[in-house]
């Protein structure tokens, strides 16, 4: 006669518990192993939209709200805190500035952030 099997184990929280994180652990370390992307503009865009909105709902302070300028010196920290460090922090941009250079290093910078890169040489790196 065959011996009837018996899954008792399945039944045991504790296994239950150790297989969980034994598939948590596998899913984040396969995931990891995924290459980073560059960021997209329309994920750019997007994320700027909620920094605005932010701003406009006053968690960023009365400051961010008194000029286009300001919201845009708030809106550009709230993106990305690392880069406007870098790139804006010791110059704000003031009205009516265009400023093509810094731009394209803070776009750049974001760029590197995203792909999980080093920001050495990124300040004046599109100085014309």
């Amino acid at each position: 006669m065959a011996k009837k099997c018996s899954h008792k184990s399945l039944e045991n929280p504790f296994f239950i518990f150790f297989f969980v994180v034994i598939c948590f652990l596998t899913f984040t370390s396969t995931q990891a192993k995924k290459s980073p992307r560059p960021i997209t503009e329309s994920e750019v865009k997007e994320k700027k939209n909620i920094c605005y909105a932010d701003i406009e709902s006053g968690l960023w302070g009365w400051k961010c709200k008194s000029s286009m300028i300001e919201k845009e010196n708030c809106a550009l920290k709230c993106l990305s805190p690392q880069c406007y460090e870098l790139v804006y922090e010791s110059d704000p941009l003031e009205e009516g500035e265009k400023d093509y250079a810094r731009s394209q290093e803070y776009k750049f910078c974001m760029h590197r952030i995203s792909m999980g890169e080093s920001l050495e040489g990124i300040r004046g790196s599109f100085d014309v």
